[in-house]
């Protein structure tokens, strides 16, 4: 179950104003509007796009109630015709976007809006928020998940998250990313991720002690018994009061586990397996937690600890040392006078800022074995449709239309990336569950070269344009520059 559509208020101030400039001039002329981001995050290779099901719910019931007027009416500057349009306001655009879970690269349109201007403009905050915020969690996580050798992750950030709204993103974006569970209930309630947890150090220091505290809750939960041995001294005590409660459930046929939130991993985790094996417990888990991030997990791992279970909170859910995914929303063609859909773009002295005109699609180009070679922008439509043909050789030009250019012969099937979504309001195509997200995202991982994936220093992925996309891009730049 997908969280439920939000007011449309959840906009910048500057889409109001505008739109009551459009809904004066033109309230019906027609836009495309792309959303793409600038930067990997993380200094990585790639990201998962994540949050579109969200979006999509979002839409569906993006309204103004009679509150809302009533506000926007209050804060003046509004006219009473331009109030009574917002009352009857519902999104009607048409929507392409890649799937959920894909990997992607910056400078290439994820999510394209044709619509009217109005609606267009109204829902880039709300979008991008989305978008934004779910995209960073889960490319996080895909990180983590690496890094622990494709190992079992659980997300454990709830009290640390960004308040309630950015713990339920996150949790929905770190099980896309791959993690196999969460600890936040209503996360779990909402989208069907698997709930998990241990005890806390309250348990433990409510007993007389350690021995006590491990018996009590093996007792409560034979199956799922996993005993927090850090609370006073792992070593000289958890460890020891853990195998004394695990030998009871032992007895009963049943497994337990040990959780160490504190201390050096390396050493503790290294010397509570050999006492946990000694005792005869070899198959009794060790899950660690505290503070962990891809860099660590990935050095522990390299080292060799013995760890079954990442418990990962802080660092997952809020991004870490990225506080936000450089996620923008810009035109891209727009209705002239005589009704003709022609092609826009944003000029900046930062050509990182300077986007890429016309109605596109993204064009996936794989080798003969599946593996991704580059993503291509194109014009969209048969035209450019028709050149991606097996056996066809290929020149592609660098994303920002200068010199860099490669040749390509296309050996297997390009794959074209947008997908309509939303057909004039209306949702299309199937609605996959989370876990088919989370599966897919990870399979599409698998087939990038294991370069792109480093956690330090990857290859960067080649993002090209078809040489059309490329003239059509250098004529307004000329023109710009021609008429200034």
């Amino acid at each position: 179950m997908e969280k439920k559509g939000q007011s449309a208020l959840f906009a910048d101030y500057y889409a109001l104003t505008m739109s009551q400039g459009y809904w004066k001039h033109n309230p019906d002329r027609q836009a495309v509007f792309e959303m793409s981001f600038r930067r990997q995050p993380f200094g990585g290779g790639y990201t998962i796009f994540a949050g579109l099901g969200t979006l999509l719910e979002n839409l569906a019931s993006f309204s103004f109630s009679d509150d809302d007027v009533e506000y926007i009416r209050n804060l003046g500057g509004f006219e009473d015709r331009f109030l009574d349009y917002l009352k009857n306001f519902r999104f009607s655009a048409s929507l392409w976007a890649v799937d959920e879970g894909t990997v992607v690269f910056p400078q290439e349109p994820l999510i394209r809006i044709r619509g009217n201007l109005i609606e267009c403009q109204l829902i880039e905050a709300m979008l991008l928020n989305t978008i934004n915020f779910q995209s960073l969690i889960a490319t996080k996580t895909r990180r983590v998940w690496l890094a622990s050798g494709k190992g079992s992750i659980m997300e454990f950030g709830l009290r640390r998250a960004q308040g309630p709204d950015g713990a339920m993103s996150a949790s929905r974006a770190a099980f896309i990313g791959g993690a196999i569970g969460t600890s936040n209930t209503l996360a779990g309630k909402a989208y069907g991720i698997p709930v998990m947890g241990t005890m806390g150090h309250s348990w433990v220091m409510s007993f007389p002690g350690e021995e006590e505290a491990f018996n009590a809750y093996g007792e409560l939960y034979p199956d799922r018994s996993v005993f927090l041995i850090d609370t006073y001294d792992t070593l000289k005590s958890g460890v020891i009061n853990a195998i004394k409660a695990g030998r009871k459930l032992s007895e009963q046929g049943k497994k337990f586990g040990v959780r160490l939130d504190s201390g050096d991993i390396q050493y503790l985790s290294t010397e509570v397996r050999k006492t946990l094996d000694e005792a005869g417990f070899n198959d009794a888990s060790i899950t660690v937690s505290n503070e962990l991030d891809e860099t660590i997990i990935e050095t522990m791992v390299r080292l060799g600890v013995p760890v079954d279970t990442w418990g990962v909170g802080t660092n997952m859910v809020t991004g870490g040392t990225d506080a936000a995914l450089t996620g923008v929303y810009k035109m891209s063609a727009s209705e002239d006078k005589n009704g003709n859909m022609v092609p826009v773009m944003k000029f900046s002295d930062n050509p990182e800022k300077t986007t890429n005109p016309g109605i596109k699609q993204i064009w996936r180009l794989r080798d003969d074995q599946g593996a991704p070679v580059a993503d291509v922008l194109a014009l969209d439509g048969p035209d450019e449709a028709e050149t991606f043909k097996q056996g066809s050789r290929l020149r592609f030009w660098h994303h920002s239309g200068d010199y860099r250019n490669f040749i390509h012969e296309i050996t297997a099937e390009p794959q074209p990336l947008l997908k309509m979504r939303l057909n004039k309001g209306q949702r299309q195509g199937p609605r996959l569950s989370l876990a088919e997200i989370r599966s897919f995202s990870g399979q599409e991982l698998e087939t990038f070269d294991s370069t792109y994936k480093r956690i330090l220093n990857p290859h960067a992925y080649k993002v090209s344009m078809t040489e059309k996309l490329r003239d059509m891009k250098l004529k307004l730049i000329d023109s710009f520059v021609n008429n200034m």
